[in-house]
């Protein structure tokens, strides 16, 4: 197959979304597959165009169109470099020759307009990889106005693109219910989460473990978050809790990442003088994930009640690779917590449950073993099931079903799981 990939990040950006495309284009590729990408010429919010126009890494062949004008300096400077993106990649698009697949995602938002047209245009089936579905997520956090002209819109312009697709793939079961209620057939809805690559990330014993020593957490049980402090994610309950466990010797934090909450964190534990219990780090290299979720003891993985199904956060799968518990924050009908709850390997509890989540941390602190054997059951269930090889499985099927290619592994109109 020639299989089309459409993002705004991609290789070298270190993006959730990012990393997710080049992993799943270089299966593609280690399959016989051609791959192509149109990407941004920008870092992710950042400024200028520093990547190269045109490259091929791991066998993939990646155009980079537009550059990044504003950054992040605010919401309608990234609608300005969004828009630019858009018209580059659909230039860029058109220009390309025929694929047989086009998989667009959600970065930015509505670019799967550029898939819907290729496959009036050209005939190329259209995926939509549903990462975010949108305007949902900013109505749902206060960013836009519930039934305003600009939200009535864009949630025309999104159902249009779920239901013209030949296959919208979600994330989670709370996902698929969303997308079921915008009127897309069954047939079309196809589960498939995101992973973490089980021989990319493997456990690292505590007592080796170079970021244990650099933040001098020593024997202590270190509760982390790692990843991105988004708009749709609950930092409160955690920070709280960590003003409640300050002085409980037994225990520290680490929030390590960036995102638009970041500066809300340091600013809460610089207020309530929480230097002392809590690191602070930025994003950390891909090469060392293991090294850094291994780091602790049991992670935070959290979701702002409404926001489920809108977003499924991607930082479960690294943390059940590393053989670490998760504690989610959040409603008990989303994917994350669904997945937690089914393997035994860790806890939720609702947004402002400050007692249960120091209540779950505190047990973990008394008994190591608890934690150990919740951490044992995270990475198994990794393996059995969510890891790498059988997501990029369910991918392969789904796309050489869809382009009619022999030897396909799955059936036509059967959701792949």
């Amino acid at each position: 197959m020639r299989i089309l990939l459409i993002n705004q990040v991609f290789f070298p950006d270190v993006a959730a979304t990012a990393q997710h495309g080049h992993d799943l284009a270089r299966d593609l590729v280690r399959h016989g597959h051609e791959v192509s990408v149109i990407a941004s010429r920008s870092i992710y919010g950042q400024k200028g165009a520093g990547l190269p126009r045109q490259e091929t890494v791991d066998g993939i062949e990646i155009h980079r169109v537009g550059r990044s004008l504003f950054g992040k300096a605010g919401i309608l400077a990234r609608v300005a470099d969004f828009a630019l993106f858009y018209l580059a990649a659909f230039t860029k698009a058109m220009l390309l020759p025929r694929h047989d697949v086009v998989v667009c995602f959600t970065t930015p938002p509505f670019i799967a307009v550029v898939g819907r047209v290729l496959r009036f245009v050209k005939g190329t089936k259209f995926v939509y990889w549903v990462m975010d579905l949108y305007p949902d997520l900013p109505i749902a956090c206060g960013v836009m106005r519930p039934g305003s002209l600009a939200s009535r819109f864009f949630e025309r312009v999104n159902r249009s693109c779920l239901r013209s697709a030949d296959a919208d793939v979600v994330l989670g079961r709370c996902m698929a219910d969303l997308v079921r209620g915008k009127g897309v057939p069954e047939e079309r809805i196809r589960l498939i989460g995101v992973w973490s690559d089980q021989e990319e990330v493997k456990p690292v014993p505590r007592e080796e473990n170079p970021y244990r020593r650099e933040w001098g957490v020593d024997d202590r049980t270190l509760v982390m978050y790692s990843g991105n402090f988004g708009i749709g994610h609950d930092v409160d309950t955690f920070l709280n809790a960590a003003r409640e466990l300050a002085d409980d010797d037994r225990i520290r934090f680490a929030f390590v990442g960036g995102g638009k909450k970041k500066e809300q964190v340091e600013r809460f534990v610089r207020e309530e003088g929480l230097e002392a219990t809590c690191v602070i780090a930025p994003y950390q290299p891909r090469e060392r994930l293991d090294e850094l979720l291994s780091a602790a003891d049991v992670h935070l993985v959290s979701l702002l009640e409404g926001v489920e199904g809108i977003m499924v956060p991607c930082k479960l799968f690294g943390i059940l690779a590393a053989g670490r518990p998760a504690i989610f924050i959040g409603d008990e009908r989303s994917e994350i917590s669904r997945v937690i709850v089914e393997n035994a390997c860790g806890a939720s509890v609702r947004q402002g449950d400050v007692a249960s989540l120091v209540e779950v941390v505190r047990g973990y602190a008394d008994d190591p073993g608890t934690c150990e054997a919740a951490g044992a059951l995270a990475r198994r269930s990794l393996i059995e099931e969510h890891g790498a090889v059988h997501r990029f499985a369910a991918w392969r099927g789904l796309l050489e079903d869809l382009a009619g290619e022999p030897g396909r592994t799955s059936q036509s109109g059967s959701p792949t799981t």
